[in-house]
């Protein structure tokens, strides 16, 4: 076996490895049939929450095990190929068994950060508000690039969105806008990108063509699920309806359907400008509970999220990305170093290579710097 392909085999072995320790396999199986037990009890069903929350824990760990049992099985299949070929003497059979395994390295690498989603609230759905820094058009045309590269995202892996409310900028691009992303883990894929990020290039808007630098900030936080006991006093929120801005001729709103929820004790501020302003209500609530779910979060983690602040690296209002389009084509994460020239491939939505990086060294507890000194 070539040196490339045992390489190939290690590093898929080793991801097995991982993915097997996550899921705590020596009980993985013994815990699915207690799940499966469950599910047809009838009286499960008394309590449609309970049941709808063991339905997904025994969905998501159902589905945990085939894959891995799969990429196992598919590593001994080619193995076994390969040294079928090799005895054969058959070169397009150990060609193929090897080929498919540097694929299977890939995939597996992929279940392997997949593993690392076991947080409190990273299965969950997510919102994702983005919104335009200092500088006028041009920070709005770049948030409105921000938005576009992230429902590409999204839509590249399956995950449904919803526009929860959007602020136009006066001339071009967006002043801010919120999505919600409906998918398994949208949350702990997205996660990593609550930041600011810089954007450098020719500005299509100066009429001199000058370079220019924009910034843009992106939060990310949790749908969290109606288990979760999130209380919100009548008295601690004041409630606003007003006249949202609309694409202009037959789809401008002529009623104060919007809704903007403030959070007197935190200062947190919720919009939704759907037509319905009863939906609007239930989504700026709805936000307004993963708001302050998601502060409680970041009080449990403070000591760790002060001690990445100090290095500069992580926590929200520090710069994390920088998309340079002009002199030279680079988009380069600042924690983690991950770097690529396909820029448009990024802003196109190809940002699996970032998030993974990012989630690697948030589960090592590692940061760049740390991880580069033990190699």
């Amino acid at each position: 076996m070539r040196a490339e392909i045992q390489s190939a085999v290690a590093q898929i072995e080793k991801s097995l490895d991982l993915i097997r320790q996550r899921l705590g396999w020596e009980t993985a199986e013994h815990r699915l049939e207690e799940l499966n037990a469950r599910s047809e009890d009838p009286e499960l069903w008394n309590d449609p929450e309970k049941a709808q929350k063991v339905m997904r824990e025994r969905q998501t760990l159902a589905d945990a095990i085939d894959a891995c049992k799969a990429l196992m099985q598919e590593l001994d299949d080619n193995r076994a190929l390969i040294e079928m070929g090799e005895a054969e003497g058959d070169a397009e059979v150990v060609g193929e068994a090897e080929q498919a395994l540097l694929d299977l390295r890939e995939r597996a690498a992929q279940k392997e950060i997949e593993a690392l989603l076991d947080g409190e609230a990273d299965g969950n759905d997510t919102f994702l508000e983005i919104n335009a820094g200092a500088g006028g058009t041009e920070s709005c045309d770049w948030a409105a690039m921000l938005a576009r590269m992230y429902v590409r995202w999204a839509e590249k892996h399956g995950y449904k969105v919803e526009l929860i409310s959007e602020n136009p900028g006066e001339e071009a691009g967006i002043k801010s806008a919120t999505y919600k992303i409906i998918g398994p883990n949208a949350y702990g894929w997205l996660k990593s990108e609550s930041g600011v990020h810089r954007l450098v290039r020719i500005s299509p808007y100066d009429s001199a063509a000058r370079r220019h630098t924009s910034f843009s900030s992106v939060w990310v936080y949790p749908v969290v699920d109606d288990s979760i006991e999130i209380e919100i006093k009548p008295n601690e929120i004041r409630i606003d309806t007003y006249r949202s801005s609309g694409a202009g001729g037959q789809h401008v709103n002529t009623t104060d359907s919007a809704v903007r929820i403030t959070h007197l004790p935190t200062g947190i501020v919720v919009t939704s400008s759907e037509k319905s302003q009863h939906q609007n209500r239930a989504n700026a609530m709805a936000a307004l509970k993963s708001r302050l779910y998601e502060l409680e979060m970041r009080k449990r983690t403070q000591a760790i999220q002060e001690q990445h602040d100090a290095k500069g690296e992580i926590g929200w209002g520090n710069q994390i990305r920088s998309y340079v389009l002009q002199p030279y084509q680079m988009v380069k994460d600042l924690r983690t170093g991950v770097e690529t020239s396909d820029t448009q491939g990024v802003l196109d939505g190809d940002l699996d290579r970032f998030m993974a990086a990012a989630l690697a060294m948030e589960v090592s507890g590692k940061s760049r710097a740390e991880a580069q000194a033990e190699d």
